[in-house]
């Protein structure tokens, strides 16, 4: 043992632990060398280099020292002239000896060696091996010029007064500028602004011309009209101005030679200066140059990010931003990549736009564009999808970098993105506020179906009008539906409200209906302070509080609007309507079932009964009094709500289905959808099939397995359908389908769904197109390549159109690109009203209204909107921060606990007692705790005959001979639009009489045969267009195997208009088939936790009886 030791070297005191693990054998042999890198850079001529030259503050200062100098010795020049005395002298020698006093003359030798000095050490540290490029230089002959005379002087006296062209260290002193304001960017890190420097060297260059022929002038003149300096001064500028007065005038050759010179160079330089000046300034118009640093500290301003800016998205955006007093102030910066474009160049220079909009060009993932917008002193960021391009995936990736970029550079920043897919929408979480438009589209597509112009509904309640449009119409329709469609969203705090400040510790529905009825405002959500969801009607059991912050429907918020006692009309009210508070009437004749309001509410117990929704009370036996309905309860009484259940889930119990469920072999579960099509979509409550389909039996045209039907009617459905007709099934469809199987809507009257994905005459008639409620046409994403941007909507217009010829009554709903193209749906070339309503919109147009579509019939009716309006939600959510969250919560988007939902109800004759909105309020706050927010209005119509009812007579056609005769045919036959023909009559007669030429060519026929051909050719000459349509359709369904019965019943077309009122007045009158939207209290927020049987309820029992009743 002690020999091993001894043969084991010692470990030097160095050596480390991980050396010895990485094998490190180095210390056994010693021989390391230490490199030292950049020597080069230690040398005495690289130091004074790095000085002089490439140090950037150091080079700076020495080029500010020297550009002082080149002014020194100008001035020094200047104040030679002032003190020399031009009389001395004789002949040409007061143009080569001048005065020079001997402490000038010091100045000057000492001013010309420091830069001579300086220039000869420049060029040494630039030198690069060719001694001529310094020596030749502009700038180093001016310093030799200028500076060696002087050092010769020192030597030799007699040449101290020898004239010396000092005044040409101007043009030194420009170049000392030039470099100066370079390594001044340079230093300061800052962007370096060509226009800047370009001024800077136009205005440089001038004043140097200048100054050269001023001194040059008055020293040459020395010798012939002996000039002052001022007076050069006058004659330079007279003559560069072309005026040329003559008062003074060179008087010897070599100053009219120099004249002649610097005219010459001026006509040389100056045009360049100026056409290169002209061009950065075309090049800064293009590009928008920068938001000013010391506006962005004292101003406000908001920042849009397109990728391609469109005119309207642009006045879409400016309209609805500064619709809003309080922004009226800021200022709007537009970075976009592209150039701007004419129509947007044309509009930013209206006055009142170019003092608030800045376009800047330029993009968003470099740091200088967005240090150029300013975007860390921005108020907000508003990032916007390009929604027309074919690729919306790509479109999408664009905003999320672009979104991205801006969250890197300014992480303060609030950020507003609008995104097209869902799927990508997890990916900007982090910002503020987001719209997904597919999330918005699909959702207002299935509430359509079931609560008719929803969309329109909530596209009057994002857009901000002050409700003047349309109320100078004779038509009392376009007046109310103007003036109504000015109610917008607003919020307040309860304690600080007029509103309802005194309803705190009340009910909600008692505050929402008691403040609509002094008010007339409607109440639809209440936040509190210690919780960021908003509650939409959270039912009669919730009790304000002080902190409660309101969300309500009304013309214009409380802060805007001066308030008026009408003591008479109260007293009147008063005394027909009797309010004493809280009733103490039982529970039983005010609350009523979730399902229905069909319940006699002067009842004092539950009962069955299976009278219409909104029954009549009985009045037993008081033929002449008015009916009454109960007070709204300033609390409810929750012990009552617990035993009988009634505002408690509207299904009946999950363990016992229905009949007619158990015959169709359908068994729902309510639950929530077990599978995600995305990250990001929120989580609904619905109804659930036990057990999955397969895949095979959701081909409805073919047959599998597991059923044989290929077409919808042989399911047998016993509701309507609703045909979703797209081009692809995307993402997007499971916001379809949510809301329309929501655990709130009633089994009894959940829709099928079919999904078509192509849509020609065939698979229309097989998927049940005769019997189905509404038609749902998505836009068509393969259109968006179209080279004109409004082209984009034509192949959804022209499908649209087609169905609406072939099924005139099918309810089509759709969704458009471009708001403008909703003109074109269910078009009418020759429909006088039509184009009545387009010059009602042109003229709302012309008087800068943001709702002028919105009298286009299709829009008012809800049967076609565009997404883009809702571009109007992104820009409100700046001022209101929670209008997404509002829409979200009506359209099913979002579901918070205790959140209640939108639907609709219908009124049917039996409803008519009721007679004003106000009472239905009240109605429905003291059964139902439901909250109307509109109502939704059908009138017949009188149009002038359509073209599809005008049919053609031969007969007519051939008896008629006088002149009028002929020309009212030919009026009636222009208004036909059989096929091509329709627009050429001349075809048509000439085709007619070629038929009446071969059919006396053909020999007769006998009896009963010719008989019959000429009955069939009158029938074929007097068929309209709807016949022929009808015959093609039950043709093809009779080659299909399908039945025609139901098509003859869908085509009577009936001429209806339908409109909405948001939020109407209290006395407006109630009409036969009005749907009036609700918001209906969340059925779960009253399920207590241990409740009884429903089986052993009796008022469960009303409330499945009454439930049939209820039309959604």
């Amino acid at each position: 043992m002690v020999d091993l030791d001894s043969e084991v070297p010692p470990l030097p005191p160095r050596y480390r632990f991980r050396d010895l693990l990485l094998g490190d054998q180095g210390w056994q042999s010693d021989d390391r060398v230490q490199v030292e890198f950049y020597m080069n850079e230690n040398t005495f001529k690289e130091r004074l280099k790095l000085f002089f030259i490439k140090n950037q503050r150091s080079s700076l200062r020495i080029r500010l020292f020297n550009f002082s100098l080149k002014l020194l010795s100008c001035l020094l020049y200047i104040i030679r002239v002032l003190l020399d005395d031009p009389t001395q002298g004789l002949g040409w020698s007061p143009i080569i000896w001048v005065n020079r006093s001997l402490p000038l003359w010091g100045l000057q030798v000492s001013v010309a060696l420091i830069s001579l000095f300086e220039t000869l050490l420049l060029s040494y540290l630039s030198y690069k091996g060719n001694i001529w490029e310094q020596i030749l230089r502009i700038p180093f002959l001016l310093e030799i010029i200028n500076a060696v005379p002087f050092i010769i002087t020192i030597f030799w006296p007699v040449l101290r007064n020898l004239f010396i062209p000092v005044f040409l260290n101007c043009w030194l002193a420009k170049h000392a500028l030039e470099n100066m304001i370079n390594d001044l960017h340079r230093a300061i890190q800052r962007t370096q602004s060509a226009m800047f420097n370009q001024v800077l060297i136009l205005i440089s260059t001038l004043l140097c011309l200048i100054f050269t022929c001023i001194c040059g002038i008055q020293h040459l003149e020395r010798a012939g009209n002996r000039l002052t300096l001022f007076d050069s001064l006058y004659f330079c500028i007279v003559t560069f101005s072309t005026v040329g007065f003559g008062d003074v005038t060179p008087k010897i050759w070599p100053s009219k030679l120099l004249v002649v010179i610097m005219i010459c160079v001026a006509l040389v330089v100056l045009p360049i200066q100026f056409e290169q000046l002209a061009y950065l300034w075309m090049e800064r118009q293009k590009s928008g140059g920068n938001y000013s640093r010391h506006r962005a500290q004292t101003e406000k301003h908001v920042v849009l990010c397109v990728s391609s800016l469109k005119i309207d998205l642009l006045m879409d955006f400016l309209n609805e931003f500064y619709a809003h007093p309080r922004l009226q102030d800021y200022y709007v910066v537009i970075l976009c990549p592209a150039e701007v474009d004419a129509q947007v160049r044309r509009v930013l220079q209206i006055p009142m736009w170019s003092q608030r909009v800045i376009y800047l060009q330029g993009s968003a993932l470099k740091d200088q564009d967005l240090l150029r917008a300013k975007m860390d002193d921005a108020e907000a960021c508003f990032i916007l999808s390009s929604r027309c391009e074919v690729d919306r995936t790509a479109a999408d990736h664009q905003t999320i970098l672009r979104a991205w970029a801006v969250k890197d550079f300014a992480p303060n920043c609030p950020l507003y993105v609008q995104i097209l897919k869902p799927e990508n929408k997890f990916h900007i979480k982090f910002a503020d506020h987001v719209v997904c438009e597919e999330e918005f589209k699909y959702a207002m597509l299935a509430l359509n179906c079931i609560c008719p112009a929803t969309s329109t509904l909530i596209t009057l309640l994002v857009h901000t009008s002050r409700g003047q449009e349309s109320q100078q119409s004779p038509e009392q329709w376009q007046k109310m539906y103007g003036r109504c469609s000015g109610n917008e969203v607003y919020h307040i705090n309860l304690e600080e409200s007029t509103f309802f400040a005194e309803y705190e510790g009340k009910s909600f529905t008692y505050a929402s209906f008691h403040a609509h009825k002094k008010f007339g405002v409607c109440l639809i959500g209440v936040r509190k302070e210690d919780n960021k969801n908003i509650l939409l009607n959270p039912g009669p059991r919730y009790i304000m509080s002080s902190t409660d912050i309101c969300f309500y429907i009304n013309i214009t918020k409380e802060e805007n609007s001066a308030f008026k006692k009408q003591e008479k009309h109260r007293k009147n009210h008063e005394s027909k309507l009797s309010y004493h508070g809280a009733s103490r009437l039982p529970v039983h004749s005010i609350i009523a079932s979730m399902g229905t309001v069909a319940i006699d509410l002067q009842d004092t117990g539950c009962r069955t009964s299976s009278g219409p929704t909104l029954a009549l009370p009985s009045e037993g036996g008081k033929e002449g009094r008015r009916p009454s309905i109960a007070p709204v309860l300033e609390v409810a009484d929750s012990s009552s709500l617990q035993t009988c259940d009634l505002l408690s889930d509207q299904s009946e119990d999950e363990t016992t289905p229905s009949d007619d469920e158990a015959s169709a072999g359908l068994e729902y579960a309510k639950g929530y959808p077990p599978y995600s099509p995305y990250i990001g979509s929120s989580p609904t409550f619905c109804h659930l099939l036990h057990e999955k389909v397969p895949f095979c039996c959701l081909r409805l045209d073919k047959g599998c397995q597991h059923n044989y039907y290929e077409d919808a009617k042989a399911y047998g459905f016993k509701n309507k359908l609703i045909i979703v007709a797209a081009e692809t099934a995307g993402n997007g469809l499971y916001n379809f389908i949510v809301p329309l199987r929501a655990y709130y809507r009633p089994k009894k009257e959940l829709n099928p769904i079919v999904l078509l994905l192509d849509n020609p005459l065939d698979d229309l008639l097989r998927c049940g197109v005769t019997f189905a409620a509404n038609m749902v046409v998505v836009d068509k994403e393969s259109t968006m390549s179209a080279e004109e941007d409004y082209m984009a909507d034509a192949k959804t217009i022209v499908n649209v159109q087609t169905l609406f010829r072939l099924f005139s009554s099918l309810s089509i709903i759709t969704e458009l690109t471009h708001p403008a193209n909703m003109r074109f749906m269910q078009f009418r070339a020759k429909d006088c009203y039509s184009l009545a309503l387009s010059k009602l919109e042109k003229k709302e147009r012309e008087k800068g209204s943001n709702l002028a579509f919105m009298f286009r019939l299709p829009f008012a009716a809800g049967r076609v909107f565009s997404i883009s309006m809702l571009d109007t939600l992104l820009y409100q959510s700046f001022v209101k921060d929670y209008m997404i969250s509002i829409t979200r919560l009506l359209l099913g988007l979002d579901t918070t606990p205790g959140s209640g939902f939108l639907c609709s109800m219908k009124i049917t004759e039996e409803d008519l007692w009721i007679r004003t909105y106000a009472r239905l309020y009240q109605k429905l706050c003291s059964s139902t705790g439901d909250i109307p927010i509109g109502v939704y209005r059908t009138e017949s119509q009188k149009l002038t005959t359509s073209e599809s009812q005008i049919s053609i007579s031969v007969e007519e056609w051939e008896d008629t001979k006088d002149t009028k005769e002929q020309i009212s045919y030919r009026s009636n036959h222009r208004n036909s639009t059989s096929s091509d023909q329709s627009d050429h009559p001349l075809l048509r007669r000439k085709s007619m009489q070629w038929a009446r030429r071969l059919s006396r060519r053909v020999p007769r026929h006998s009896g009963k045969t010719a008989e019959k051909i000429n009955q069939q050719r009158m029938n074929l000459y007097r068929r309209s267009e709807r016949q022929e349509l009808a015959e093609l359709v039950k043709n093809r369904m009779k080659h299909l195997g399908l039945s025609p019965a139901g098509y003859d019943e869908m085509n009577d077309h009936q001429n209806t208009l339908s409109y909405i009122l948001i939020n109407p007045s209290p006395d407006t009158r109630l009409e036969l088939n009005d749907i009036v939207y609700l918001i209906r209290p969340d059925p779960l927020a009253y399920v207590p936790n241990t409740a009884p049987s429903r089986k052993d309820s009796f008022c469960n029992t009303v409330g499945q009886d009454t439930r049939e009743e209820t039309q959604l």
